[in-house]
Parts: C-alpha cells; structure tokens; sequence
C-alpha cells in the first residue's frame, strides 16, 4: 500500500464508554491532518462533529483509503465481513477484552497512527470463509465470515446428526453438538475452546473442530485452504440447530439442508505496527510464559 491516505473510515462500538472517549481524539488528529473522515452512522451520530460525514460500510469501502475500527474483535469481525470486497485495508483500535484482532492500544493511539501515515506499518492478508445454505436444492443464505462458520444446536438439548463432505469426499457421520469450520485467524477464537490446534494466520487452511461429539474419537481435522466443505443435516429435530457465522449471522437449519463451505476468492488486509508480533500476542492474550 503506497497510496496517500487521503480520506479514512471510522467505525466505532458506540455502546461503551471507553470507546467514546478514544473516537474523539481519534477525529481531532485527522482533522488536524486534514483528513476527510467518513463514520458508520452510528458512529457519527454519537461523535456529532462538522468533520466527521455519515456513511454505510458501501460508502466507506468506496470511498475510503484504510478504515480504522475501534472496539473489540466483535466490531472488527462486522467490519471484516462487510469491507472485504472493497480492498480496503483495517486498523483495529483495541477497546474490547481479549484483542487478538484489534491490535493497537489507546494508550499510543496517536503515536501508532503516526507511524501509519509516515508508511512505517507491516500489511498482512487474511483468509476468510464464504457459506451457503441449500434447502431442496436452492440456495437461500450466504455469508462471509472472518472467524468462523458454526453449525451448532440451540433451544434443545438433543444433538444434531449430520454428514461431512470435503471435496466431494466422504468423511463421517457424527451424532454431536455441532461443528467449527475455521479459518486460521478464528482458531485462537471458538474452536481453540473447542480443543482445536492453533494455526498461524499465514497458512492456506481450513479447521473443522466437533462441539461434544457423541465419539470420542471424532476429532479436529486441518485440510487445505482450497478445499470446499459441505455439510449435509440429517436431523436437527424441529428447526432447533443454526448456522452461524461469525457469532454474528444466525440462520435456522431444517432436515436435510446443506451447509457448503469454502475459502472466499477475496482475502482481507490487515493494517499492523511495524513491531507487530503474532505469537507476542499469543503469549499476551493466553497468559504464556
């Protein structure tokens, strides 16, 4: 990225205090710099600055040089999901709990974003997912995520019997509480509690992770990136399993409906201090020694 950063995103968890303490300061140095700032309209419905011009994540993604999310990894996953088609790269702005996504603090906010607009940052892709839900055949729901596609029961306690299916393949049937399918950057998030393996970003794969399988011996399975995954549900028992993505997208599954998953032809950039470490933050965020 050697284009001049002219005019910058901002997307913000409005909800939190702290956060709206961050936004301001955020605003005032790029309009000290002159930069043209375009806010989700939440955001810039809660900052309420002549600078700052409402936009949707359309407007943003066409119109902006780099979009900077400040919240947690919640906020970033939204941003994630809805930019990735515009080839816009993200800073994340850590106000959340754990961060592994949003990795610069608001305590050298400032000093950070110098280091950007003089060119001084490293610039990472990252894979992300790309599912479809088929009912009889056609397809009714789609969506990216960044993180994950989950397949997971709710509102019952009994479990849910599918297929799998990796490049036309067959794997197993299993009888279990759902399944994780990951990307890289998602196995430090719901499948590494599910007891799957971390993979670092870089890698070109896929991780499918059981949630409480009835066998013992079904476990987490790493495969390439370019593998397509389909999932066929066998009985979920009256409409009580969902597919989400991300933790953010939910869909109710039926009887005999397929879940086909596989790697979005579209990678995300990620913005990251020059002095950006992945397994620093490893350490950092799971208390390593």
């Amino acid at each position: 990225m050697n284009k001049i950063i002219n005019t910058v995103g901002v997307i913000g968890k409005t909800n939190d205090l702290i956060v709206n303490n961050t936004l301001p300061r955020l605003v005032d140095y790029l309009a000290e710099k002159e930069i043209k700032i375009i806010a989700s309209e939440a955001t810039a419905l809660l900052l309420a600055r002549p600078e700052v011009t409402p936009g949707d994540f359309t407007e943003i993604g066409n119109h902006c040089d780099i979009a900077i999310v400040v919240g947690g990894d919640g906020s970033f996953l939204t941003a994630a999901r809805n930019l990735v088609d515009y080839d816009i790269p993200l800073v994340g702005v850590n106000e959340g709990r754990l961060g592994f996504l949003v990795d610069i603090s608001p305590n050298n906010l400032l000093e950070r974003l110098d280091e950007i607009f003089n060119g001084n940052f490293k610039i990472e892709e990252r894979s992300l997912l790309h599912a479809e839900l088929l009912r009889d055949g056609e397809r009714i729901s789609e969506s990216n995520a960044f993180n994950d596609v989950i397949l997971h029961k709710w509102n019952t306690v009994r479990m849910i019997e599918f297929d799998t299916y990796i490049n036309d393949q067959f794997v197993n049937s299993q009888r279990s509480d759902g399944l994780i399918v990951s990307t890289p950057t998602g196995s430090t998030a719901y499948a590494l509690s599910g007891g799957g393996p971390l993979i670092h970003p870089s890698m070109d794969a896929i991780l499918l992770v059981p949630i409480c399988p009835h066998t013992l011996s079904n476990r987490p399975i790493v495969v390439n990136g370019d593998s397509t995954i389909v999932l066929d549900i066998r009985e979920c028992f009256y409409d009580h399993a969902q597919m989400a993505c991300d933790g953010q997208v939910s869909i109710a599954l039926h009887d005999h409906d397929k879940i086909v998953i596989s790697k979005k032809n579209k990678a995300l950039r990620l913005i990251h201090p020059a002095d950006h470490n992945h397994f620093e933050i490893l350490r950092a965020k799971l208390g390593w020694g």
